[in-house]
């Protein structure tokens, strides 16, 4: 049951209706998430920003995905993790491998070291060590990428956390 109520354009106020607004006027319809979210336009719009930079990450959708995967479920997102599981699959990833994602893992080692190192940015940033960035560097990933790996989990970390907090839970829009 959710926690706090959804807003509209109608209800909302300030920064958050222009918010709405202009999100209802681009999409046609709110999800449960940004509706809710309206409640503090800080949260909204720092949402919605950091949302819009990570849609121009480096990082390839399907790596980015099986992060996600891999942190909301530590994190225990219900909606965000049948969200991005849902997206995964719509990229062609595997069930075999959205399975090792919700593992923390990949059958491909480049992929496995990166969302290893993105359940640790989740987890204990402070154990990152210089040789495990050397080694996805050998892997093929740039500073560009593993920089993203940051965004990434910061955004899973925003969504989640607030859809827990708010009591968002599956079965309802998908927009998390």
């Amino acid at each position: 049951m959710p926690r706090l109520t959804r807003l509209t354009p109608d209800t909302a106020v300030g920064a958050s209706r222009d918010l709405l607004a202009e999100l209802a006027s681009r999409h046609g319809r709110l999800g449960d998430m940004v509706s809710t979210m309206a409640h503090s336009p800080a949260v909204l719009g720092g949402y919605l920003q950091l949302s819009r930079a990570m849609g121009r990450a480096k990082l390839d959708r399907k790596v980015s995905e099986r992060i996600s995967i891999a942190v909301q479920t530590q994190q225990g997102c219900g909606l965000c993790l049948d969200a991005h599981i849902s997206a995964a699959r719509a990229l062609g990833v595997d069930e075999d491998e959205i399975d090792r994602a919700r593992e923390g893992t990949s059958a491909d080692p480049a992929i496995a070291a990166i969302v290893a190192l993105a359940l640790q940015v989740y987890r204990e940033p402070t154990s990152i060590t210089d040789e495990q960035i050397d080694a996805l560097r050998e892997h093929g990933f740039g500073d560009r990428a593993i920089a993203d790996v940051a965004g990434v989990v910061a955004l899973n970390i925003l969504t989640g956390s607030f859809n827990l907090l708010a009591g968002l839970t599956p079965g309802g829009d998908r927009d998390a």
